[in-house]
């Protein structure tokens, strides 16, 4: 068997460290798209792949900016709140 180093070896850190930045930079993705549909809900979308009206537009970019918002607090609740005794015992 190969005895091949593992990713935490090879990077002297732990991957998880990258995940949790991750995590967030896909929160604010989410927002900013959200943001923008609602921003463009007016301009014509005559070229788009996928057509939707003033409406639609701002439906889809309010249920996206809720849930970038939702992902950004449970992603920093998960990896950049200090854990307290209270929280251990769950």
């Amino acid at each position: 068997m190969l005895n091949l180093p593992t990713t935490e070896e090879r990077l002297g850190k732990s991957p998880q460290r990258l995940v949790r930045y991750f995590v967030l930079l896909m929160a604010v993705v989410y927002m900013g798209l959200g943001v923008w549909l609602w921003w463009s809900a007016n301009s014509p979308s005559a070229g788009a792949i996928i057509q939707l009206g003033p409406i639609a537009r701002r439906v889809l970019g309010s249920v996206f900016i809720l849930y970038g918002l939702l992902r950004f607090s449970r992603g920093y609740q998960e990896h950049f709140r200090k854990k307290t005794i209270s929280d251990d015992n769950d």
